[in-house]
């Protein structure tokens, strides 16, 4: 500080020297302190301290949940440190061709890859099952992030099974544009699993789903959370056409088939509806594991159905069954 105000003190005594007009009653420099200068105001280091809004990070501004996984164990589901079991190893084989998409590993380049649809013909096939647990097994894997997201509004159940409580969601991004998305994003007590329920009910809620505020969401969502894989539990693609609109902003699709009760009437008709999306996956849902006497869960890739889901995938899908 000393070496500033020497230079400052001869930089005006050259000035008068040249002849420049300076003010005899020119303030002198303060010499200020080292110690005090040193020392940033209280104000400054609030500025530094806290980031701004826009620019947190969603885990600390979102909301914590808790989910009993002990419950969710017990009710079929996949739950990190549980003991090995059929279901598990299940899902380990169908999330890894997703996972090789979604990070650019796979044959070829997948556009929007790590936006993944979990869709079915009609109700009451396990779409939302199969969903749940598929976030709960990326989850599991050392290098990814999941978002969990109810995007079937009319009928939402990703809230129910997993035993949340009831609060904002999808929807009131929809509706409220002032709404961000760590107001309404749930962090779980699953490491790297994130949650987004439906939301507030609103009579006009299947609408929403097909506008342009849903298109722009699914946008920003993509390219806010790169590093992370998105799964939509859509409707069914039968009964409305919201789902066939969200398939088109879709990387990956698995369409779940239960075993004995999906014709292949409604199979083709549903995969006619998302041919805009660049990968279809099927995966077959309460399939006989060979002569085992329990239903299981199984997977296959292929269109070859026959009357129903079992009897085709008998002859054409590999299936792999757990008990």
């Amino acid at each position: 500080m000393s070496s500033l105000i020497e230079k400052a003190a001869q930089r005006l005594e050259q000035l008068r020297q040249a002849g420049a007009d300076i003010p005899a009653d020119a303030p002198a420099p303060v010499d200020v302190p080292a110690k005090a200068a040193a020392v940033p105001s209280n104000a400054a280091v609030q500025a530094r301290a806290v980031p701004s809004e826009a620019h947190a990070p969603d885990s600390i501004q979102s909301k914590a949940v808790q989910m009993d996984l002990e419950t969710l164990r017990v009710a079929g589901f996949v739950t990190p440190n549980a003991p090995r079991s059929p279901i598990a190893d299940q899902f380990r084989v169908i999330k890894r061709p997703l996972l090789a998409n979604a990070t650019g590993k796979g044959a070829a380049p997948v556009p929007n890859g790590n936006l993944i649809m979990v869709t079915s013909a009609m109700p009451g096939e396990g779409k939302s099952f199969t969903a749940i647990n598929l976030a709960m097994s990326i989850a599991m894997e050392l290098d990814y992030r999941v978002l969990l997201v109810d995007a079937d509004v009319a009928r939402p159940s990703l809230r129910q099974a997993l035993g949340l409580a009831a609060g904002p969601g999808l929807l009131d991004l929809l509706i409220d544009r002032k709404t961000q998305m760590s107001d309404v994003l749930l962090r779980t007590n699953v490491d790297k699993l994130s949650v987004l329920l439906s939301g507030t009910p609103h009579p006009r809620a299947t609408e929403l789903l097909a506008s342009d505020a849903m298109t722009s969401l699914i946008e920003e969502m993509g390219q806010r959370y790169p590093d992370r894989i998105i799964i939509f539990d859509s409707p069914p693609l039968l009964l409305t056409t919201e789902a066939r609109v969200l398939a088109t902003h879709m990387g990956q699709i698995i369409m779940v088939v239960q075993a004995e009760k999906t014709l292949q009437s409604q199979v083709k008709h549903a995969m006619t509806t998302i041919e805009a999306c660049p990968v279809k996956l099927m995966l077959l849902n309460q399939a006989r594991g060979g002569d085992q006497d329990a239903y299981g869960y199984g997977y296959g890739y292929g269109y070859g159905y026959g009357q129903t889901a079992s009897q085709a995938a008998d002859a054409n899908v590999p299936v792999a069954a757990a008990t």
